[in-house]
């Protein structure tokens, strides 16, 4: 069994617990905030940010306490974070959806909920507390599987962050028409890191999909590499929780000193 299909098989465990009724979880999706325009907000010229609320990671263990998860969203919003990405899945990342929403409700820009998403209730679950986007990994699902969720995040006004990490699931991924696309250097079925792969994929990439390149991001030659191989954003989590001032990791990731 890979990392991956462990970590799914917590996720499914987990919803389990947790899962409400359809009637209920409608109701509020029904009541919940208006989504907010990720794809307006990741069009914007130059290299855009998504800043992730990360506590650990299967590859490095415990990462930071974070124990206000609303106060770090505001750091990274102030400092120029066109998202904010907040993991949500609990065994190997110690998030939850209390951290969604506290995120949500402290910032004005839009929100990913960050999980592994394998069955339509999460979708729901997702807009109910707050998310204007939700990751789709292709990894993690089937042909029919990919299909069916993206149409159902259309459905409910979000946005999809369509994530691959080979050649085939690239391909995949396009034939859905995805609008944002993210290539991960990480290969979440070894957790071995490779930048390579931006160089190789995101070129790949049409020029009107927006392309977000993730893992492995901590210093700014990372960032140019990303660039120049294509990317319009990148995703930083690590870079940011672990160093002492996030806003300064930030405005160095970005070139502004």
């Amino acid at each position: 069994m890979t990392v991956l299909n462990e970590i799914i098989a917590g996720v499914r465990e987990d919803l389990a617990e947790r899962r409400v009724s359809l009637a209920q979880i409608h109701d509020m999706v029904a009541s919940a905030s208006p989504v907010r325009d990720a794809l307006l907000v990741l069009s914007s010229e130059g290299i855009s940010i998504i800043a992730e609320v990360k506590r650990s990671s299967p590859s490095k263990g415990a990462l930071a306490e974070i124990s206000d998860p609303a106060a770090l969203a505001k750091i990274y919003q102030d400092a120029g974070a066109s998202v904010v990405s907040v993991l949500t899945e609990k065994r190997r990342f110690g998030g939850s959806l209390d951290d969604l929403v506290a995120v949500r409700n402290a910032i004005t820009i839009p929100v990913l909920r960050k999980d592994f998403m394998v069955d339509e209730y999460q979708f729901y679950e997702a807009r109910a507390h707050g998310a204007d986007m939700v990751l789709l990994i292709v990894a993690a699902l089937s042909v029919s599987q990919l299909r069916d969720f993206a149409a159902l995040t259309r459905e409910l006004g979000m946005q999809s962050l369509v994530e691959v990490h080979t050649e085939d699931e690239l391909v995949r991924a396009l034939e859905i028409s995805p609008q944002i696309v993210g290539v991960n250097s990480r290969n979440l079925k070894t957790l071995e890191v490779d930048q390579e792969v931006f160089a190789s994929l995101i070129p790949q990439i049409p020029n009107h999909i927006i392309c977000v390149a993730e893992s492995g991001i901590t210093t700014r030659s990372d960032v140019e590499f990303a660039q120049k191989s294509g990317a319009n954003v990148i995703l930083v989590g690590e870079a940011l929780v672990r160093g002492s001032d996030p806003a300064a990791t930030m405005r160095a990731l970005l070139g502004q000193g």
